[in-house]
């Protein structure tokens, strides 16, 4: 009879968990009737992402950070049809104000769900960090192609001819990545250490079932598994 494989519940290292990485206890009750809003600006529970199907679900930092904005301009490249098959639901979820997401999909070329918990509530409630640590476990992440400088000058550039001049969410705040569902479930988590710790897209969908992965090295290109 095949070993029963319990799901990962725990913060990940992307050096295959390096001894003292701290285990984390999530439980998404803490957080299911929290409030999240649309580009709309309606708003419904948060459990309503993954009630009835698995979700992949990435917390990103605020909507000018330059290392955000380049890895949701791959996600973006993920194939619509590779979620589909997998029955997975692919979600970012930001921090500002609700009439920021429009103007940031356009940007990235984003077609998935996204929705803002502007109170931070979300990320409180499970322990996302704020503030910045960068250790040897944190590595660079593969998606963000520009440097420190050029980055924030761009972010800089960004907050200056946007028509709403605000930071668009707390300047501090990290996010991270969670897969999650049916129901409470938690299959797999990681919060960003600092803002270039996200988690890769392609082990992160692997993970979560996706039988096919992209290569963002260069051209996007479909490899089969």
């Amino acid at each position: 009879m095949a070993e029963v494989v319990s799901p990962i519940t725990r913060q990940v290292s992307k050096e295959k968990c390096k001894a003292g990485t701290p285990n984390l206890d999530i439980n998404l009750k803490d957080v299911e009737d929290c409030l999240i809003y649309d580009r709309r600006g309606e708003s419904f529970p948060f459990k309503n992402l993954y009630q009835d199907s698995k979700s992949v679900i990435i917390f990103v930092r605020n909507f000018l950070c330059y290392s955000c904005k380049e890895y949701v301009d791959d996600l973006s490249k993920v194939p619509r049809g590779a979620l589909e098959e997998a029955g997975i639901r692919l979600v970012v979820i930001g921090q500002s104000a609700h009439q920021h997401i429009e103007p940031f999909c356009s940007l990235t070329g984003y077609s998935y769900e996204m929705y803002v918990d502007p109170k931070r509530s979300i990320y409180q409630k499970l322990g996302m960090k704020r503030d910045e640590t960068f250790t040897d476990s944190a590595l660079t992440s593969p998606h963000v192609k520009s440097g420190l400088f050029m980055g924030q000058i761009k972010s800089i550039w960004r907050a200056m001819t946007s028509p709403a001049f605000d930071f668009q969410g707390d300047l501090h705040q990290q996010g991270g990545a969670m897969i999650v569902g049916p129901g409470s479930r938690v299959h797999f988590c990681h919060f960003d250490m600092n803002r270039l710790d996200h988690m890769p897209i392609t082990w992160l969908l692997q993970l979560a079932g996706v039988q096919q992965t992209l290569d963002f090295s260069d051209e996007p290109k479909i490899i089969h598994v």
